[in-house]
């Protein structure tokens, strides 16, 4: 039996059931959501075993509460297998007035949303998981505190271990959890895996409609071509309409992109809008990510030898990585990850902004002094445009790397923090 990985979320998890009737887990299949859940539940509904899921599934449409008995907090795995019993757990959850009952995971938004009648507001809280971060697979030291760079630390300190070929497969291993031990040939296959099940099956589950395999996949290798871009509908639908001899048009990609969403495995990311000294026009539109860069990988059927041949393509998918941690980490401090673009091209991989309204800038750097030096400039840059006088300035600017083998404050203030080092 594998031994439980700790997870940034577990004490968000923890918080969370103190303050809410009921917790409600999303995030992708394969991500943790379950594992996570055990290790504080009281008593477990699967709603997807195999034996019992008809009867489950029958159950809550006659007497949903039988399915709601059980030691708290209760985890009903794969809740949106039955939506009503939503209903039924936000009425229990109002009849017994008291918090923690029970955990909801589910790796797909229901299709049959209409017959859920409450919104769960006041008696639900949310807690989105996501693939492992390095610091939670044990593949970055922890020597830099994201949190504690919004104090603005006069000096950090830290080894990076990681070379570009390490860097190299953890990009195409990606964070899934059952991936972490094993040896690398079946490391890799999990995120192939995932790839095939999303385009043969899951995707199917997000709204009840069966899609082309083929139209799927070409989407999906689209996209992971387009990572970390504002890359437009129409431009995807073109780049995949060569191939495609059906009719295509820009609602069925919408359609397939949402579908996508409501299984997570995309999480574009939006823009971030700050008070500017000038009338510069910021671009609005959200950056293409997936919630792993294993994703793009095996869409693009790629592996760690690939990318070292091809560092262009690596430097987008490092960034696609350092991303996904970020987004990791930031939602342990209450915060959300961005990015700026404005009319001019200046822009910013990454705004970390707390609902405190602080906020930090993090450009992302495979690496090489030039490409630092580059990412250094964006953020000075982007700091003379900030309004001082309507909000803060940043609280800290940082240089996420993958290769060099420290991390260190510049004489400039500027953090330089390989990915190896850093946690939430």
């Amino acid at each position: 039996m594998k031994v439980y990985r700790s997870r940034i979320v577990d004490e968000m998890l923890k918080d969370r059931l103190e303050a809410k009737g009921a917790v409600v887990i999303e995030g992708p299949k394969w991500c943790g959501k379950t594992t996570t859940a055990l290790q504080v539940a009281g008593s477990v509904l699967k709603m997807d075993e195999p034996s019992k899921r008809d009867a489950n599934i029958q159950m809550s449409e006659i007497e949903p509460s039988r399915l709601l008995a059980g030691e708290t907090p209760r985890l009903i795995d794969e809740w949106q297998i039955a939506p009503k019993i939503w209903d039924a757990t936000r009425y229990e959850v109002d009849t017994r007035g008291e918090e923690g009952q029970f955990i909801l995971t589910g790796s797909a938004v229901p299709a049959e949303s209409e017959e859920i009648t409450h919104s769960g507001t006041g008696r639900f809280t949310w807690l989105m998981m996501r693939p492992m971060s390095l610091y939670e697979s044990g593949e970055s030291s922890g020597e830099v505190s994201l949190k504690e760079l919004f104090g603005k630390p006069d000096r950090i300190v830290g080894t990076n271990n990681h070379k570009i070929d390490d860097l190299a497969f953890l990009i195409c291993r990606g964070g899934w959890p059952r991936a972490i031990d094993m040896k690398e040939k079946a490391a890799l296959s999990q995120a192939e895996d995932y790839f095939d099940a999303v385009v043969r099956s899951d995707i199917n589950r997000a709204d009840g409609v069966n899609k082309n395999p083929e139209r799927v996949k070409r989407l999906m290798r689209s996209y992971a071509r387009n990572q970390g871009s504002q890359i437009a509908i129409t431009t995807l639908k073109d780049d995949i309409k060569a191939n495609d001899t059906e009719t295509l048009n820009e609602d069925t990609i919408a359609a397939y992109i949402n579908a996508l969403k409501k299984i997570f495995v995309v999480e574009d990311m939006p823009a971030w809008n700050p008070n500017l000294r000038s009338k510069t026009a910021i671009r609005s539109s959200d950056t293409r990510y997936f919630v792993d860069p294993s994703i793009a990988t095996a869409a693009l059927g790629i592996g760690p030898s690939d990318l070292i041949n091809d560092l262009n393509t690596m430097g987008l998918l490092f960034e696609a990585l350092c991303v996904r941690d970020l987004r990791v980490y930031a939602e342990s401090l209450g915060g959300d990850v961005l990015h700026y673009r404005d009319k001019s091209g200046l822009e910013c991989d990454t705004v970390i902004h707390l609902r405190n309204g602080n906020y930090g800038f993090a450009e992302i750097k495979l690496g090489g002094q030039k490409l630092i030096e580059e990412g250094v400039k964006n953020l000075k840059s982007l700091e003379r445009k900030i309004d001082t006088e309507k909000m803060p300035g940043p609280s800290f600017m940082m240089i996420i790397a993958g290769v060099g083998d420290f991390a260190y404050r510049r004489e400039d203030g500027i953090y330089i923090v390989p990915i190896g080092c850093l946690k939430h």
